[in-house]
C-alpha cells in the first residue's frame, strides 16, 4: 500500500515506518512511502570539531541498523505541543533481517488500550538504506526531512537503544512550521523485563555532566569525535546552564513552568518538555527561516547516564548533521 504523505503524516500508526524510511530502493507496491529532526540549547558547531580519518560507509550503517533485530513491545504515547497526554497506544514491532545479502522484514502491531485486540498489522521489506538516515555505531539513529521549507510539512524520530531498551521520539511541524504533534515510543525487547526510567524532572538534570559526542554527516565525510562538559543549576524557577566543547563556550538560561523548559533569551524561544521515561524533547516552537535551528532527544537511562541526540540544519534548511553525545554525572 502507498500511502498518501499529506493526509497520513501525523497518524501515529505510521510514525514506526519512519525509522526505516529509505530501506526501499527495493520496494514493492505493498510497501509504506513516508518522510520523515532533535537538543538543549548546547549544539555543537559541527565546523568546529575535529576530524576522524574513518569514514562512514552503508555497510557499516546496515550492521548498526541490525542491532535493532527483535521483537520489541511498547507503546507510542502522543503529546501535543504543551506536552499533554492525547493518546497511548500498546505496540509490537518485528524487526527481522541479515547482514548478506542485506534484507530486514518489519511487522507492526498495535492493539486496542482497553481490551488489547489487535486493531492494526502491517508488514514492510526493506533491502537499503538512503541518506536521509543515519545510525550510529551503538544503534542509536534519526531518519527525517533532509530540507526544510515553508508550507510543508516537516518531522523526524530520533532513536536510542541500550541493551534490551529502546526510546524513539518523533518530532512534527505542520505547514505553518508549528510544532504541531509528539510521540513517544517506548520499548523493550520481548520476554524481557519492561524496566523503565521515571518520568524526567528538573531535577534528574542538576550537576556537572562529562559528554562524548560524535556527529556524523548527511554526504558521509569522516565522524567528528570531541569531548564535552555541560554544567546545570537551578535558582528558583530559573535554570541555568553552561556547555563547554572544542572552540565553544555557551551559556543559557530557561524558565521552569511544571515539566515545560522555556528559553526565551535568544532571537527564537525554545521548548524543552520533561517526557515519561526519562524523555525530554527539545525544539523551536516555530521553526525560523533563514537562520540555522536544531531539534534534540535526550533519554536518562540511569540516574548518572543520560544521551542526547541532535540534528541540525543550516541556514537554507537543507540537513547538515546529526550528533549523539553520551554524557556522565559527575557531581
Amino acid at each position: 500500500m502507498k500511502v498518501n504523505l499529506t493526509s497520513q503524516f501525523l497518524r501515529s500508526q505510521f510514525l514506526d515506518a519512519w525509522l526505516f524510511r529509505a530501506l526501499t530502493r527495493d520496494r514493492s507496491p505493498s510497501q509504506c512511502q513516508l518522510n520523515v529532526n532533535l537538543v538543549w540549547p548546547s549544539m555543537i558547531p559541527s565546523d568546529s570539531a575535529p576530524q576522524n580519518p574513518a569514514s562512514q560507509d552503508s555497510t557499516s550503517q546496515w550492521q548498526c541498523l541490525l542491532r535493532h533485530l527483535g521483537a520489541w513491545q511498547g507503546s507510542f504515547t502522543r503529546f501535543s505541543p504543551q506536552g499533554q497526554v492525547q493518546e497511548d497506544i500498546p505496540s509490537l514491532v518485528t524487526l527481522a533481517g541479515q547482514d548478506n545479502p542485506p534484507h530486514l522484514c518489519q511487522t507492526i502491531q498495535q492493539f486496542a488500550p482497553d481490551t488489547g485486540a489487535l486493531v492494526y498489522e502491517k508488514q514492510l521489506e526493506y533491502s537499503s538504506l538512503n541518506r536521509s538516515t543515519l545510525f550510529f555505531e551503538n544503534g542509536a539513529f534519526s531518519q527525517g526531512s533532509m530540507q526544510f521549507g515553508p508550507f510543508s510539512e516537516f518531522g523526524a524520530e530520533l532513536g536510542f537503544i541500550e541493551g534490551d531498551r529502546r526510546l524513539r521520539l518523533v518530532q512534527l511541524f505542520d505547514l505553518k512550521s508549528h510544532l504541531a504533534t509528539l510521540t513517544l515510543i517506548r520499548e523493550h525487547r520481548q520476554d524481557t523485563p519492561a524496566a523503565e526510567s521515571p518520568p524526567l524532572t528538573v531535577e534528574h538534570l542538576l550537576g556537572e555532566w562529562r559528554g562524548d559526542a560524535v556527529t556524523l554527516y548527511p554526504d558521509w565525510r569522516a565522524p567528528s569525535y570531541y569531548g564535552t562538559s555541560l554544567t546545570i543549576r537551578r535558582e528558583g524557577d530559573r535554570l541555568h546552564q553552561r556547555l563547554t566543547a572544542p572552540q565553544m563556550q555557551l551559556a543559557s538560561t530557561a524558565r521552569i513552568e511544571g515539566s515545560t523548559l522555556i528559553f526565551d533569551q535568544g532571537r527564537f524561544p525554545m521548548q524543552v518538555l520533561l517526557l515519561p521515561g526519562g524523555a525530554s524533547s527539545n525544539t523551536p516552537l516555530t521553526i525560523p527561516r533563514g537562520y540555522p535551528f536544531f531539534l534534540e532527544a535526550g533519554w536518562l537511562i540511569t540516574d548518572r547516564l543520560r544521551q542526547r541526540m541532535i540534528r541540525s540544519y543550516d541556514a537554507q534548511g537543507g540537513w547538515s548533521s546529526l550528533t549523539l553525545i553520551t554524557e556522565h554525572r559527575i557531581t
